[in-house]
């Protein structure tokens, strides 16, 4: 059985995690059985109906390196350009923080660009500039030149 941190079944539905316990309750949705971890888990399949956005099938293994016990950063960042990609920013939020707190630059220069454009949160160019100068001083190239092109003097200024 696939099964997938309650956290995680929070962000892939869209829906808190008071009402997902209230359909594990409710037998909506299946708890998976296990106790080495400590953490809820919920059986991936009973939830796939209530999922935000469209997966596909090889999706799960991507959500399983992201979401599993290693919490692999690069399939948090991959998993977050997902959500982005379907048009779910907020989902695509949670994965990039996690993956930028890990040191993965495309997540910094990704979530730097959401706090700039208020993208799935508030807009904060501050927050975003910061973002991108961390991805930058991780050797993200995109995010490089964008800061260069902030702290470049304009015409008038030369």
């Amino acid at each position: 059985m696939k099964s997938i941190s309650l956290a995680t079944a929070v962000n892939l539905t869209g829906r808190s995690e008071r009402t997902l316990w209230r359909w594990i309750a409710g037998g909506t949705i299946r708890r998976a059985d296990d106790t080495v971890s400590g953490k809820t888990w919920i059986d991936f399949d009973s939830l796939k109906p209530y999922l935000s956005m469209p997966l596909e099938p090889e999706d799960f293994d991507l959500i399983e390196s992201a979401d599993g016990g290693g919490r692999n950063a690069e399939a948090q960042n991959e998993l977050a350009l997902l959500f982005l990609a379907n048009g779910k920013p907020e989902g695509a939020i949670y994965w990039l923080e996690l993956a930028a707190k890990q040191g993965v630059a495309d997540a910094m220069h990704w979530l730097g660009r959401c706090y700039i454009e208020g993208n799935g949160l508030p807009k904060n160019v501050d927050m975003g500039i910061m973002w991108l100068s961390k991805a930058a001083a991780h050797g993200h190239l995109i995010s490089h030149r964008q800061i260069d092109g902030l702290c470049a003097p304009t015409a008038r200024e030369a």
